[in-house]
């Protein structure tokens, strides 16, 4: 998605069979002043079958419901707005809030590409408190979303596993000296430089294609979260996973700042109990519990090799992030962009 892209117009929005979505009135074309501020609309992409994916999204939806102040008006699984769709959608408020991967915005929203960082994402994951609400890089990361009148409501604790290379039987990979030559789908823009440096073509794919892209062979591998493998059963398919930690991801709740600015105090309240759940649980039950528990069994229950990175890679990795890390730097500014990174890192900013 790019900048130049416009939000869809309410009127278009609402002629789109979302007409009662926050107790909008069809006969204006507008929801009324107080059915805004009681119920809110929000939205999600991501489908139950991501369950790891879904479940702090779900629970923070199932709370807000459950106050005395607010309910929500609540679409998942693109129902309402595709993904590409859901930041102007916010932008316009035509909806209040909004759950989104950040590897699907930071060309949008650069600051967030520090999620997805060769070389610091592994540093992210193993260290939750870095980005936890309230640390000083997020912090520093919502400071630069006010710029666009955007905030960061919660990152559900801190980003979700790396995303590492899946790959087929015809064309494994267990080193990255296998990437040479190979089509690799990748989403997040830092990690189709490295793959690229590496000399892999980079191919870009919406998760609901991959299956068939790579049943037909369109694609050799995909740099994918696990979510999305047992989301889209993709262990069907590859028969190689090197733990190479390519990129990553977090998900962030968002809202507007004039929209937070104008919630009456009982609905800020409310919202703000259902995000300090969120932020608790969010990731850390993904990370703690399903992934290990659940989906890795799976993975090697379907008989997919699964490889860990040599150590030369992981030096070869930090060595090629660093290109990758400058070209952030000169879009969100040097010393933001510095200042993120030595914090991501553990080091003074």
């Amino acid at each position: 998605m790019t900048k130049t892209q416009k939000a869809p117009t309410r009127r278009k929005f609402l002629g789109t069979g979302a007409a009662l979505v926050g107790g909008a009135a069809l006969g204006a074309g507008l929801r009324p002043a107080m059915a805004a501020e009681t119920t809110l609309t929000g939205v999600s992409y991501l489908p139950p079958s991501y369950k790891a994916l879904s479940y702090g999204s779900a629970g923070f939806v199932e709370r807000l419901n459950a106050s005395d102040a607010v309910k929500t008006d609540y679409f998942d699984s693109g129902k309402l707005l595709k993904a590409d769709e859901q930041l102007p959608a916010l932008r316009s408020g035509t909806i209040d809030f909004m759950f989104h991967t950040t590897s699907y915005v930071t060309r949008s929203i650069p600051i967030l590409g520090i999620t997805g960082l060769p070389g610091v994402v592994e540093a992210l994951y193993e260290n939750p408190g870095r980005i936890a609400k309230g640390s000083p890089l997020f912090d520093l990361i919502n400071e630069e979303l006010a710029k666009e009148d955007l905030y960061m409501v919660s990152m559900m604790g801190n980003i979700l596993e790396p995303e590492y290379i899946w790959s087929t039987a015809a064309a494994p990979i267990r080193s990255i000296a296998d990437l040479e030559g190979k089509k690799m789908r990748v989403v997040s823009f830092e990690a189709t430089q490295i793959i690229e440096g590496y000399g892999a073509a980079a191919v870009r794919i919406p998760s609901s294609e991959l299956y068939l892209a790579l049943q037909r062979n369109t694609v050799d591998a995909a740099v994918a979260n696990i979510s999305t493998v047992i989301g889209r059963s993709l262990q069907e398919q590859v028969n190689h996973v090197y733990k190479l930690p390519l990129t990553g991801f977090g998900i962030g709740l968002f809202v507007t700042t004039k929209r937070w600015a104008a919630m009456d105090d009982d609905v800020k309240a409310a919202f703000e109990d259902a995000a300090q759940w969120f932020e608790e649980n969010g990731a850390k039950y993904s990370n703690d519990t399903i992934y290990p528990d659940e989906y890795w069994p799976m993975v090697e229950a379907a008989g997919v090799e699964i490889s860990e990175a040599s150590a030369e890679d992981i030096e070869s990795l930090n060595k090629a992030s660093v290109a990758v890390d400058e070209a952030w730097i000169k879009e969100v500014g040097e010393d933001v962009g510095r200042r993120a990174i030595a914090l991501a890192l553990g080091e003074t900013a």
